[in-house]
């Protein structure tokens, strides 16, 4: 259990405790005992749970365990003594007063449990109880005075339990010392109440004066009341010296106000202070004796001559004198000082203080005057003898000895005699702990310490905390450290190094987070310390988060070249390296691996005597073996390379980068040639550079590489000879014996074996051995090895893959399950390429398609993108194994991934051209035709197709089919036949017998077509595909015969399943609609909609059809669209057809009409011409309804912008749906237009729209339809109605001119041209003067005979130049002469200047196509042949012209 698992039992265990679940606390803690058996926490949760459940011996036990694991922790007593205080046996409560005792030694604030003590120990007082009792009472007595000065409750608390004690001791027996005690307890008791008075009640000073003489008078002896009073007055600042001098002030009295009231320093201070204020000589003089009978000589001498004492002789003391003249020497004039101190010592050679200041000074002055002997040192020892009790004295002498003489023992004697002349100086007592600790003499240390803390009060004596947490961190007891470091940390918080110290004892209990913390205070409060910055990083390493230790790191190396850092880094770097390597990232690995070779190098170089730093080096150059060899690319410095030049880097591949690494692990031998560990790191690198790829038999090289093949056997060989009882050498020299070349399977098994016998729980081994197994066929027992390997690491993927393999010899069907759960563990090369070789084999076999196991292998568990994500990831790695990438390439087929199909197959095809012609290579070649046609790169695939055998029935196919895409007919019709001659199943023979059919129709043998399929239909296997074409076939040639019979023989091959009830339900449509009977296409379409409702496409059918045969139903259809909306994205096109052919717009349904639904469609489908189709009809529909309610707010000019758009969204051969939509939006204005004219009949705009729309209707219905003069007459009428119509008069004269009626068409544009001109429109003008000139030029080109029409289009086409230079007018012209003098002169140079413009741009793309067409014509005629040029049609790509060439020149041939 780790340490994070014994907090997670430990917080289950309180919140259990919390939750009042008691017995499920004591099972998380004795869970935590059974790892960790002085766990503290465990033994005090053990002891309140068996407390709570009423065990009281079981919870005394755990209590009592807990206090002697930590016995100065709080929380233990607290719950032993709430234990003996709810148990009522004898011998618990016998034992409470001593806990009670040692509580109040513990805890600070303890007057609850004072009082508790108090009154539970009262009842049943005997003497001892008694006497503790009263103990008690002077502790706190004591305690009050420092720590409770303002707290009237515990004064109120002190005399309730004085009160209840006297009336016990009234009414028991109790002996004379029993009496004795109490007196002195009554005596307290009053000095408490003038406390109370002089302390908390400031302003009752009479009653305080008046309690201190009733206390003197019944206390003679007793200083208690001058006590208070002086207390009193030094708090107010009304210090009063008499009383300061009767107290009769010695070292004693002093240390007892510093012990009860405040620090010695704040005494003096406050005296100080007061004498400042008053002036008062006898004040000085009596301060100043007091300090000098402290032995603070500087102090009294400060303080005589604050109150010129040595004016008074009966005051003045004469060693005080020759000090007191020194103390305003300047530190920098060292011999004018050293003077002043001789004459000093001459006039008073008694005092030693003088000798001391002279010494000091020449210890001060540097190193030259330390080591002379007759100065410093004669002058301490003089100092010594004079005063004794002068601790400084000693403490120079101290740092003499132990820097000067380096007697450490005679130094520490003066450094004890200096801390026990004076508890406060902190420097001889640090200097003393200090120097024991490097004797040894550790009791000595921890005693002083000791008691330097017992004496201490809360937030000081941070020297001694500090070091005896230091102590305890040395020696391993971190709770003790940390507790000690914490009680430094409260006497100074900015203390960076104490912040350090306390980092390190959480780091090494192992508390990261804690310890992360204290390491940031520290470098908080010390920015430049970058041992803080280290630990930081160090721990977030081994926490495992390698990025942001590698970030520390980098903070640390940018400032300085720190080695640990530099280490530090290198390991962070190639622990994210193995990371991605593990995930196959092997470009970013390499990378990281450059950068912690370049840090192990720099580390190296200012450290090259570090073993260690070589190891680093050889592991990170010796990981790059599990990357692929042409990835493996590593920069290394020059140096370290060991090529020229040394200051450059040198790019390496991966044998050069192992033998690097090799020479690397040789320099760490060479510093420790003992370290079994770096043999066994050399001989795995020898063994990765024995795996790599063979050299060439002619190489010189591969010679040392047979030898590798031997080394590493004999580096983990000697590792083992150095520590045989490491289980993983062992388990690498069977890995080595079992390797390709050394082959001894004997040697490996021992070797496993072995490895399993010094650590059973070795998975890997275990693994091996499995492994070994199975390479020799012993199935049972390679089955056992795995077995015993999963059961000890359930995730380790060798194992799985090993069961996987042995599944895979058997024949078990558990296989493919077990290949895929190696994938989910982890990518592992065996368990990927097993896991897509199942997964192909599955998809090859198309028997299986509708079994649960298919289901459940393949679409359920997703295994197609995972197998493929996975191979993937392999082929990456692995760019030599052409298995895979075929493999790769047909799972991105099924993937639809075209692009990256096509390359898998083509690097397959790289790798296996390479080697002699094998059914492999077929294969490969015929799978990268299969993608290439996917791809449509059509000669491409043909290419690859003929470099096959093409001897399999697959191969021949895909080769007719990559014919007929690019338009080789005949060589496509070749390859089927000589397919159909192999193919061995009639079903086989069917499909290319259809598929002849079809070229043959596309080649015009249309008979041919229908006896292949025919002869289809006749095979004893048919296949619905020839009977479909066979129907297909009927309706395009209008043969509602031969439709209706393939439809016949379709629908008894049984009912539809998948897309075919789509085709058979569409093909009944088409017979239906080419025999008529509209009404029926929508009745079959809802019939196979009822049949079918959860099939989208049928929906999708029905509201196509609906509003193009019966748009009477559109408001019916509208609702298809909810049927299929989230199974196709034309949904909303369908439904916004529907609502046009309902007439629904804006007007009626502001939310739900025809614009808002065709806006939302081309928001869907942008891309999709009939979408932009529709809006435009569903605009015109609103603008019409819109002018019929007589709304101003109307688009204007948006139709031609969606006709542009609309053509350059189309395709040039459009779609079925494009011209469906065109007619749903006439159809949609024509029901429009009639509900418009049942409202307002007379509207002629809509009286002529409408006719138009039904005329238009008319001509669509048939080719060359006849209209009748009544219908002529009424569209005539309908535009006489709107005579400013112009578009209305251009649609009436086309209309003529379709009919053959061209004079009333020249009528109609002449009409035009009247009202162009009177609108002075001069663009409208030009375009009835065209269009009439088109008109005339119509009979000129058939050779009618006359010159009527030649006049018109002279006429009309002078007219339009005469308003603008139109390159139509001048085409026009040159047509009509072509058409009258074709090979005149004049033709051809009319025909030049439009074919061939002066400037390239000036002339329309279509006129100078035309032009040349029609040059070209009048050149053949006139046999100039010479002149013939196509070149610059070749490079303008006119197909046309290029035509029409090739014909004339055979023609002429």
């Amino acid at each position: 259990m780790s340490t994070k698992e014994v907090k997670a039992a430990l917080k289950s265990a309180r919140e259990a405790i919390k939750n009042k679940e008691f017995k499920e606390a004591l099972k998380h803690c004795k869970a935590v005992l059974k790892l960790e058996k002085e766990n503290y926490n465990a033994w005090v949760f053990i002891g309140l749970a068996a407390s709570e459940l009423e065990q009281p011996d079981q919870a005394q036990t755990a209590y009592k365990k807990a206090l002697e694991l930590e016995p100065e922790q709080l929380l233990a007593w607290q719950g032993l003594a709430n234990l003996y205080e709810k148990t009522d046996q004898w011998d618990f409560k016998a034992e409470l007063p001593d806990v009670y005792q040692k509580l109040v030694e513990l805890y600070a604030r303890w007057a609850p449990i004072m009082r508790k003590a108090f009154l539970r120990t009262l009842p049943r007082s005997t003497k001892r109880t008694l006497d503790l009792t009263i103990s008690l009472l002077f502790s706190w007595f004591i305690w009050l005075f420092k720590y409770a000065i303002e707290k009237a409750d515990l004064l109120q608390l002190w005399q309730q339990m004085i009160k209840e004690l006297s009336g016990f001791v009234e009414t028991h027996q109790t002996d004379n010392e029993t009496q004795q005690h109490f007196r002195a307890l009554s005596g307290q008791k009053q000095y408490f109440c003038v406390c109370r008075d002089a302390l908390q009640l400031p302003q009752a000073e009479a009653k305080m004066k008046e309690a201190c003489k009733s206390m003197l008078s019944l206390y003679p002896s007793k200083s208690y009341p001058l006590e208070v009073l002086c207390l009193h007055h030094l708090k107010t600042g009304n210090h009063s010296i008499t009383l300061f001098q009767n107290l009769n002030v010695t070292r004693n009295l002093t240390l007892r106000f510093k012990m009860q009231f405040f620090s010695l320093q704040e005494l003096f201070a406050s005296v100080h202070s007061g004498l400042k204020q008053t002036g008062s000589t006898t004040g000085w003089c009596s301060l100043a004796q007091a300090q000098l009978k402290l032995h603070r000589y500087s102090d009294s001498a400060l303080s005589c001559s604050q109150g010129k004492c040595f004016s008074v002789n009966h005051l003045c003391y004469p060693q005080l004198v020759v000090p007191c003249d020194s103390i305003g020497r300047c530190p920098g004039e060292n011999s004018l000082s050293c003077c002043s101190f001789l004459q000093a010592a001459a006039q008073g050679p008694d005092v030693g203080e003088s000798y001391f200041l002279l010494g000091k000074l020449y210890w001060d002055m540097g190193e030259e005057s330390r080591r002379d002997r007759s100065k410093a040192h004669t002058h301490l020892l003089k100092a010594a003898k004079l005063d004794p009790n002068l601790g400084c004295v000693y403490r120079h002498l101290g740092h003499y000895y132990r820097q000067v003489v380096q007697d450490a023992s005679r130094a520490r004697g003066c450094y004890k005699k200096a801390f026990e002349l004076d508890a406060s100086d902190e420097e001889s007592g640090a200097a003393l702990v200090d120097l024991s600790m490097e004797q040894g003499d550790m009791d000595t240390a921890l005693a002083v310490l000791q008691a330097v803390i017992d004496d201490s009060t809360p937030g000081s004596a941070k020297w001694a905390w500090m070091r005896r947490g230091l102590y305890h961190l040395k020696v391993g007891q971190q709770p003790q450290a940390i507790a000690d470091l914490q009680s430094a940390l409260r006497a100074d918080p900015e203390d960076w190094v104490c912040w350090e110290c306390l980092g390190e004892a959480y780091l090494n209990r192992r508390s990261f987070t804690a310890a992360l913390k204290a390491f940031g205070k520290a470098h908080a409060l010390q920015p430049s310390s970058i041992y803080s910055v280290y630990q930081t990083a160090s721990i977030k390493q081994t926490l495992g988060k390698f990025q942001e230790a590698a970030a520390e790191y980098r903070q640390i190396t940018a400032r300085e070249d720190y080695v640990p850092a530099l280490k530090g880094l290198g390991e962070c770097l190639l622990s994210l390296a193995k990371g991605l390597l593990e995930d196959y990232r092997d470009g970013s690995a390499i990378d990281l691996i450059q950068q912690a070779i370049k840090s192990h190098f720099r580390a190296v170089e200012l450290r090259p005597d570090l073993s260690c730093l070589w190891k680093l080096l050889g592991d990170a150059c010796t990981t790059v073996s599990a990357v692929s060899p042409n990835r493996a690319r590593v920069l290394m410095p020059g140096p370290l390379a060991g090529l020229e030049p040394s200051s450059q880097n040198h790019l390496l591949n991966q044998a050069q980068t192992l033998k690097v690494g090799e020479r690397c692990y040789g320099r760490a031998l060479k510093l420790m040639p003992e370290a079994p560990s770096l043999w066994y790191d050399l001989g795995l690198n020898y063994h990765r550079q024995a795996s790599l790829p063979c050299l060439a038999d002619g190489d010189n090289s591969s010679q040392p590489l047979l030898l590798e093949k031997w080394e590493h056997f004999h580096c983990v060989k000697k590792a083992i000879m150095m520590d045989s009882g490491n289980y993983s050498y062992w388990n690498a020299l069977g890995v080595i014996a079992m390797s390709k070349g050394l082959e001894n399977f004997a040697l490996a098994q021992h070797s496993f074996i072995k490895s399993v016998g010094v650590e059973p729980n070795n998975v890997t081994a275990w693994t091996n051995l499995g492994t070994l197994y199975l390479k020799k066929e012993n199935l049972e027992l390679s089955h056992e090895a795995f077995k015993v390997a999963q059961s000890l690491e359930p995730l380790y993927v060798n194992c799985w893959i090993g069961q996987a393999l042995i599944a895979e010899a058997v024949g078990s069907y558990d296989t493919m399950d077990l290949f895929r759960h190696t994938t989910e563990l982890s990518t592992h090369t065996e368990g990927v390429k097993g896991y897509a070789f199942w997964v192909c084999s599955t998809l090859l076999d198309k028997s299986n398609r509708d079994s649960e196991l298919y289901r459940y292998n393949i679409v359920q568990m997703n295994a197609v993108s995972a197998a493929q994500t996975a191979l993937s990831k392999y082929t990456e790695r692995i760019q030599t194994d052409p298995d895979a990438l075929i493999m790769l390439g047909f799972l991105n087929e099924h993937l639809q991934l075209k692009t990256q199909a096509l390359q898998a197959y083509q690097r397959a095809v790289e790798l296996l051209q390479s080697g002699p012609p094998t059914d492999e290579l077929a294969f490969a070649l015929g799978s990268l035709g299969r993608a290439l046609c996917s791809s449509g790169q059509w000669e491409e695939a043909v290419r690859v197709y003929s470099s096959t055998p093409l001897q399999e029935l697959q191969d021949l196919a895909g080769l007719a089919l990559a014919h007929c895409r690019a338009g080789h007919i005949p060589e496509s019709i070749n390859a089927y036949e000589r397919a159909l001659a192999i193919a061995s199943s009639e079903k086989e023979k069917a499909y290319i017998l259809t598929a002849l059919a079809l070229l043959q129709h596309r080649l015009g043998g249309l008979d041919s077509a229908k006896t292949l399929l025919f002869k289809c239909s006749m095979l004893k296997e048919p296949i619905p595909e020839s009977l479909l074409c066979l129907c297909a076939l009927g309706l395009d040639h209008g043969d509602a015969t031969l439709a209706a019979a393939a439809l016949t023989e379709l629908l008894k091959q049984g009912t539809a399943t998948g897309g075919a009830v789509e085709q058979r339900c569409l093909l009944t449509c088409a017979l239906l609609a080419l025999q008529g009977n509209y009404s029926g296409v929508q009745r079959e379409a809802s019939r196979a909609v009822h049949s079918n409702p959860g099939n989208p496409s049928l929906w999708a059918l029905l509201s196509r059809l609906v509003p193009q045969y019966c748009p009477k139903k559109a408001n019916v259809s509208m609702h298809a669209h909810t049927c299929v909306h989230r199974h196709t994205r034309r949904a909303l096109l369908y439904s916004g057809v529907n609502q046009l052919a309902g007439g629904r717009h804006s007007g009626e349904d502001r939310h739900r009409n025809a614009l808002k639904t065709m806006q939302r469609a081309v928001l869907l489908c942008p891309d999709d011409p009939a979408a932009w189709a529709s809006l435009m009809a569903a605009c015109h529909t609103e603008n019409a309804a819109r002018f019929l309610s007589q709304n101003a707010t109307r688009t204007e000019g948006l139709e031609p912008t969606l006709m542009a758009v609309v053509s350059e969204k189309g395709e040039p051969r459009r779609p079925l749906w494009f011209s469906a939509a065109q007619a749903a939006a006439r159809v949609t204005w024509c029901l429009l237009s009639a509900t418009v004219l049942s409202v307002s009949p007379e509207h002629p705009a809509i009286v002529l729209s409408l006719r138009r729309v039904q005329c238009q209707r008319l001509l669509l219905a048939g080719a060359g339809t006849v209209l009748p003069d009544a219908v002529l007459e009424q569209l005539s009428s309908s535009v006489m109605v709107n005579p400013t119509n112009l578009g209305a008069w251009h649609w009436l004269a086309e209309l003529y001119r379709s009919q053959g009626l061209l004079i009333q068409a020249v009528m109609a544009y002449r009409q035009s041209l009247q009202l162009a001109s009177q609108l002075c429109l001069p663009s409208a003008q030009i375009a009835s003067l065209l269009g009439l000139a088109l008109l005339a030029l119509g009979p000129c080109m058939a050779g009618v005979h006359g010159n009527e029409w030649n006049e018109l289009v002279l006429e009309a086409t002078s007219e339009a130049l005469k308003l603008a230079s139109s390159s139509m007018a001048l085409l026009l012209q040159a047509l009509l002469q072509f058409a009258t003098k074709m090979g005149a002169r004049e033709t051809r140079r009319q025909l030049e200047r439009l074919a061939y413009p002066p400037c390239p741009g000036e002339q329309a793309g279509s006129v100078v196509q035309v032009a040349r067409w029609y040059l070209l014509k009048h050149l053949h005629a006139k046999n100039d042949q010479e002149l013939m040029d196509v070149s610059e049609a070749t490079r303008s790509g006119d197909q046309r012209l290029l035509t029409l060439y090739s014909h004339l020149t055979s023609s002429s041939s």
